[in-house]
Order: C-alpha cells, then structure tokens, then sequence
C-alpha cells in the first residue's frame, strides 16, 4: 500500500427511502454490493455523501452515496474529491444509463454527461468530464414517453430477478478497473446486455 491518493467510487442515487428501488439508485445498490465484498459499511457522513473506506486490489478506496439528491451530485463530489486530496483522474463514477438496455454496462474514460442530471452536476462543478464512469443500462426495451417518471418508479418484477446479476458484473466491472485499468476492463466488461459481449463502435 502506497500513499498514494485514493480511488474515489461514487454511485449516484437519491436519498430516503422512497426511491431504494428505483432505476435511478442503481449507483447506491452498486457502491452497497462492492461495499459487501469489502466488508465495510458505506454510512460514515462525510462532504455531503454516505462513506466507506477500504482496501482494494492494493489500492485505498472509498466507497459514497451523495446525500444531495441526483441533480446536485456535484456538490457532494466535488468537496469529497478535495476531502481526499485525490484528482479527477481518482474517481470513478456509477450511475444508470437510460439510452443503455437494461442489463448492459459501458466503461468510459471520459465523455459528455449526456441526458443523466446527477452527471450534469458533476461535469458542472468540476468543469470537465475527464473521468472514469460506469453506465448501468435500465432501458426497458420499449418506448419511455416519461423518463422522469420511469427512472423514479420502482423495478418490476422480471428487473428484480435481473439486479443481482448486475450489480455483481458490475462491481466486477469496478475491480478490474483497479486492478488492470479502464481500458483493459472496457474490452472486457463493455456489453450491450447480459449474455452479450457486443461492444458499443
């Protein structure tokens, strides 16, 4: 173990209890299922966010639940960057992806927040997005005409059955990330849905 700055895992999502199960709080029930192999707890509040701190692939990590609701995540990102004494190049960000099929999970080193607001807040206040995310796709595979509304209800039941696996290939995902580097985990991690190892162009 160096002194080196740790990696900061931020899984975006929203307080309260209301919205535990929704698809905008796969970032929360990912950071929880890396925090179980762990065996840390993410509950120590610190820079507005829910914290752990752990050891992983020879690396310090902390594991964070922003407490500012999805818009505002930057503000909770930021001050924890900076709590940590760690850089952009230290954060790797996990959020839901609604342009993603449910089930598929993109690695990417940097790139545009997209539509996702929590991303919004973050590229904003760090003023720019060279940094590591983890797209969780939640598309259901038939027209969304309320995105608010659907990001905010709750999983259904054939979601249910699928989120165990997902959360696992994602916090796979993340080790290999540690472990071998963004790119190297890309190749292997990047799929369009479960079962396929179709790679975005």
């Amino acid at each position: 173990m160096t002194n080196e700055a740790p990696y900061v895992v931020v899984g975006l999502g929203n307080p309260t209890a209301q919205y535990e199960l929704t698809p905008h709080n796969l970032g929360f029930h990912a950071i929880d299922r890396i925090a179980e192999r762990l065996q840390v707890r993410a509950t120590q509040r610190t820079a507005n966010a829910l914290v752990g701190f752990g050891n992983w692939q020879g690396h310090k990590v902390v594991l964070a639940k922003p407490q500012t609701y999805m818009n505002l995540s930057g503000n909770a990102v930021k001050p924890l960057l900076a709590a940590q004494q760690a850089g952009p190049d230290r954060l790797i960000v996990l959020y839901d992806d609604l342009d993603l099929p449910w089930t598929g999970l993109r690695i990417r080193l940097k790139g545009s927040a997209g539509t996702h607001n929590g991303m919004k807040s973050i590229v904003g206040c760090l003023g720019h997005s060279d940094f590591v995310r983890v797209r969780m796709g939640i598309h259901p595979g038939h027209p969304v005409m309320d995105a608010a509304g659907f990001v905010l209800g709750k999983f259904r039941k054939p979601q249910l059955a699928d989120l165990a696996e997902l959360l696992d290939y994602t916090a796979d995902a993340v080790e290999a990330i540690l472990s071998e580097g963004a790119e190297k985990a890309m190749t292997k991690f990047n799929r369009r849905a479960r079962g396929s190892n179709e790679e975005e162009p």
